[in-house]
């Protein structure tokens, strides 16, 4: 989710990154429907935040492993299972070892071989994280999941009579990447069964080491002697590569291509692909890439690591900092310059022993209650030098030096609304359950600018940036799908729109909800929907089989045209909705940063320099939109009454 979600204010709302109060809802029917309703909301479309299902509901029983999914890894056999709509499906497979003890903040290794037959039924463990406020069995906010948690999960079509033949080519892979933050999620809640089944392709969903366990660079952590990969910092995307490792060696046996794999993921898991565009070690390991929702985004790594006081003034969470902070919680140190200064006597490898002495309960107490949802916020994709180049990640697009892949970048319309609808002012809540719109007009505004902001950094900027390099291969797409249902007074097509993550359920091809999907999908327009996902389904599927999507599948659908930047009458995105709003169709429309910073200043529905302000506001504390510098000199300096909050970069 990049850094959108710890901005503190929208239009004078409380901070968007605050815990909503745990408080039980009343009995009543109204205030239950609501509640189901919203817990869809937490369960489907914050499924990147790992709150529950995303596809489809659990099976009814403990699957029976099946020996028509029996196969032979490098690392031992496996059996996985056939679902009730025929797809083989193996669950829980490790393809790394347990990152634990010394392997703890270093680079994954090849996982450990058997030599009995592992049957791939149910899903591995989670990666360490806090609980989210739904979805889970344990109490929000408390720390769940294990550190061995490197798995991954197959879900193939039925072979066909020419697919066991080695010598036939397989079918498409594609990789799957789950957002959260960086710092929540897991990959359980997506269901890759429909993708394969309707599309005939490989669907692998995977884990990666989250927050500090997943990106902490330090000294300590490289004492000398120790390889680039160990001391890079960038645990989460290191791990990332190893599971591409593992696609390209054995899914030839699950009767996928290795020559052709496609890595895609949507909010943190859209960020987390487009770093691999720029990481020199996953290069070959993927042949196309889908950003969904995602962003550029990466922390030099002075900022990861010095004090925050320190000249080059680092992050409030760097290494330095938590260092400071574990120090005084275990009685090590008397405030903060008494830790600093025992630091500075310690050799790296000690700091090192210090840090992996911790239990994740202890590191992980150092952000309790810091963020939305159970994420909070730690330097990630960190500028080492060995995994993720030194320059700014835009720059490094700019420069040519990224791998001439097909890429579709894409963001929702109304990205920010699911998270300004839990905080803003202008909703209605009761026991912090979004109940209805109070000010529509102000709503809109406060939303609509930072979700184009979002499209800037996830889709435009590096868009432009590649084209030039790699002509006919970048694709962009904006879904604007807003059609939800009203649950009481509370319209969603309003409140939350073409909302980020509302996308998730239409590429899996799971718009049931795991039987949800009544208290979401408007019957009426529920079968424009359904059309709308199996467009998407086959174009995701035919780019993943050929670098373009085209027509889709059957070649029947509006042809897809690659951006273009020739001219005002180049085409740049497909817009994806169903026909009562235009259906799916090019458009020519481009943003800009400098564009949407103007378009605040001259809209006229703002009713003063006040709200104008806030939106001016919330895009410079919402992380790299908009400078100190700059917001001081925006409308003439005229929100000077409204100052930033101090950490917001010069």
């Amino acid at each position: 989710m990049s850094a959108w979600f710890r901005a503190p204010r929208l239009l004078g709302t409380r901070p968007l990154g605050t815990r909503l109060p745990g408080t039980r809802l009343p009995g009543t029917r109204l205030l239950s429907t609501l509640l189901l309703g919203i817990t869809l909301l937490g369960t489907t479309l914050l499924g990147t935040l790992h709150l529950g299902g995303c596809a489809s509901s659990p099976p009814a029983s403990p699957p029976t492993a099946d020996p028509a999914t029996a196969r032979k890894t490098t690392s031992g056999p496996l059996v996985g299972y056939v679902d009730e709509h025929g797809v083989h499906t193996w669950l829980g497979i490790p393809f790394a070892q347990a990152p634990v003890g010394q392997l703890r903040w270093q680079a994954p290794r090849p996982p450990l071989p058997w030599t009995e037959r592992r049957e791939a039924l149910g899903f591995g463990a989670e990666c360490i994280q806090f609980a989210g406020p739904v979805g889970s069995e344990a109490e929000p906010g408390s720390v769940v999941g294990s550190e061995d948690c490197l798995f991954l999960n197959i879900f193939a079509p039925a072979r066909g009579p020419s697919e066991g033949d080695p010598r036939s080519p397989g079918l498409p892979v594609m990789v799957w990447i789950h957002g959260g933050g960086n710092t929540v999620g897991s990959a359980r809640p997506y269901n890759g069964s429909a993708l394969a089944r309707q599309e005939r392709v490989i669907v692998v969903t995977l884990q990666y080491r989250l927050g500090v366990f997943g990106w902490l660079s330090h000294p300590g952590l490289r004492p000398p002697g120790t390889s680039a990969l160990d001391g890079s910092g960038n645990y989460g995307t290191l791990d990332l590569i190893r599971g591409l490792e593992w696609v390209r060696d054995e899914i030839a046996v699950f009767g996928g291509d290795p020559d052709r794999v496609t890595v895609f993921g949507e909010s943190a898991g859209g960020t987390n692909v487009l770093s691999l565009l720029l990481a020199p070690p996953a290069r070959g390991l993927f042949h196309r890439a889908i950003s969904e929702s995602g962003s550029l985004s990466s922390v030099a790594r002075v900022k990861a690591e010095d004090y925050a006081d320190a000249e080059a003034k680092g992050h409030a969470r760097s290494s330095g900092e938590l260092l400071v902070d574990l120090l005084q919680a275990d009685g090590g140190a008397k405030g903060r310059a008494d830790a600093q200064a025992k630091l500075a006597g310690w050799p790296p490898a000690e700091v090192g022993e210090y840090l992996r002495g911790k239990s994740p309960e202890q590191l992980m107490a150092l952000f309790d209650g810091e963020g939305l949802a159970g994420m909070y916020w730690v330097p990630q994709v960190i500028r080492d030098g060995a995994v993720i180049p030194h320059g700014e990640p835009l720059e490094v697009l700019r420069s040519g030096a990224f791998p001439r892949v097909p890429v579709i970048l894409g963001t929702n319309r109304d990205e920010v609304k699911l998270f300004a609808m839990m905080g803003t002012e202008h909703v209605t809540r009761a026991f912090g359950i979004p109940l209805w719109l109070n000010d529509e007009r102000a709503y809109q505004l406060e939303t609509e600018f930072p979700s184009r902001m979002w499209k800037v950094r996830g889709v435009d900027d590096p868009a432009r940036a590649m084209v030039g390099f790699a002509p006919g291969q970048v694709f962009a797409y904006r879904f604007d799908w807003d059609e939800e249902r009203k649950l009481g007074f509370a319209d969603l097509s309003k409140m939350v729109g073409a909302g980020h993550a509302v996308e998730i359920p239409f590429v899996f091809g799971g718009l049931n909800l795991g039987g949800r999907g009544k208290y979401f999908f408007d019957s009426d327009r529920l079968p424009a929907a359904e059309a709308l996902s199996r467009a998407i389904m086959s174009y995701w599927a035919e780019f993943a089989r050929s670098g373009d999507p085209g027509g889709g599948t059957s070649g029947t659908l509006p042809r897809w045209q690659a951006w273009d930047a020739t001219g005002p009458n180049g085409v740049r995105m497909m817009i994806l909705d169903t026909p009562a709003d235009g259906g799916l169709r090019m458009s020519r429309e481009s943003v800009t940063r400098e564009g949407v910073l103007a378009e605040i200043a001259s809209d006229p529905r703002f009713l003063g320099t006040p709200e104008r302000c806030e939106v001016y506001r919330s895009l410079a504390q919402r992380g790299d939109s908009l400078s100190r510098a700059e917001y001081a000199a925006v409308l003439d300096g005229g929100c000077a009454a409204y100052p930033l909050a101090d950490w917001v970069a010069d």
